[in-house]
């Protein structure tokens, strides 16, 4: 039987938890494969629009408490990950080795023996606290033969702290008012188990990316992963190895890998007619990235993936991108790609279903 898209992105749609919806935010974190975190009001609206009983706060209360970590993880960006997943990301992110790169090196001022030598001090600085980026900072330049690289330790893009961040040296901690802290996940979460080997972290990490952005290809899952960065033949082994657990399949004379154990359900799944309308920087998008044609036709990517890496609020009808939408006070206004007329049915619905994550009544919409 022929598959379609429209069944792909229903079967999405229901893997992701965007219809039906969760009742655990740890649950729907796993299943997403971590939610990215740059802006933590994304984040938390995320969450909420995929929460059967949305409540405020409800992601970094999670954080709070130690069952997700927050730190950088895919393609540098900050994520919200349960701990396991965070491992199995982290090592393969760590066994890129970018930091090793002459471009790099040039660009941030730093030999990779300058960075083995931060991650020993960072687990020292760090030890039994949590420090803020300054004190952090500060505790490593008291060591004059870091203080050549302290400015671009300050920075706020975190360029030297993201290797130290994918090998498990440190993470973000418990924020104090309005400023970031840092802590030793090994410290943070309780059982934290350390990074595993790459080769035992490569299937965990593929069959959950498959489970929610499946059907895909090991260039798109590295594309997710590292903006490309790892070598080709070692990813190919790895969805190699996996053997069985997928299966390679064809839709609208695209193939890619699915895990074998959502085959069959993939195939019976019938398309929605459903609208829903997700926040900015959606894993919805994400995960298969702006580029995938299918679900973004590619004449309306600069609409959803803006200058400085923004990315737009969006409308999702049948499970493809047609539009974006903004917050102009108690007014969601949308604006449907080719100026196509607003969805008849279900806008309704997910306006409402925006207004109770937002924990805001009576949204109207134009």
């Amino acid at each position: 039987m022929p598959l379609t898209w429209d069944q792909v992105f229903t079967w999405r749609l229901r893997r992701q938890f965007v219809e039906p919806r969760a009742t655990s935010v740890t649950e729907i974190v796993r299943r997403l494969c971590g939610v990215q975190a740059q802006v933590t009001s994304a984040a938390e609206m995320a969450v909420a629009l995929r929460s059967t009983a949305p409540e405020s706060g409800a992601l970094v209360r999670e954080l709070h408490d130690g069952t997700l970590i927050k730190t950088w993880a895919m393609r540098g960006t900050l994520h919200a990950l349960t701990p396991e997943a965070a491992t199995a990301y982290l090592s393969l992110l760590a066994s890129t080795r970018v930091w090793e790169k002459p471009v790099w090196q040039r660009n941030f001022g730093a030999s990779p023996d300058d960075v083995a030598a931060l991650g020993v001090e960072v687990r020292r600085v760090l030890d039994g606290k949590a420090l803020t980026r300054d004190e952090l900072v500060d505790a490593i330049i008291a060591d004059p033969s870091f203080d050549r690289l302290g400015e671009q330790l300050r920075s706020g893009w975190g360029a030297l702290l993201k290797p130290l961040a994918w090998q498990g040296f440190l993470c973000h901690g418990p924020a104090q008012g309005s400023k970031v802290t840092f802590a030793d996940p090994a410290q943070l979460i309780t059982g934290w188990p350390g990074l595993p080997e790459p080769d035992a972290a490569a299937p965990l990490a593929i069959r959950s990316y498959l489970s929610a952005y499946g059907p895909s290809t090991p260039e798109a899952f590295d594309a997710w992963l590292s903006r490309g960065s790892v070598r080709k033949p070692v990813l190919r082994r790895w969805f190699s190895e996996l053997g069985d657990d997928l299966t390679e399949i064809e839709v609208e004379g695209r193939r890619g890998y699915l895990c074998t154990e959502h085959v069959d359900e993939l195939a019976a799944t019938k398309p929605t007619k459903s609208v829903h309308l997700l926040g900015g920087f959606d894993q919805y998008v994400l995960g298969p990235g702006t580029n995938d044609t299918a679900l973004l036709p590619g004449d309306h990517r600069a609409e959803v993936s803006r200058t400085a890496g923004w990315i737009s609020p969006i409308v999702v009808a049948g499970g493809r991108i047609v539009g974006t939408w903004e917050l102009d006070e108690d007014t969601v206004v949308v604006s449907m790609f080719d100026d196509a007329p607003l969805p008849k049915k279900g806008l309704g619905t997910a306006v409402d279903q925006l207004g109770a994550a937002l924990g805001r009544d009576a949204l109207t919409v134009r």
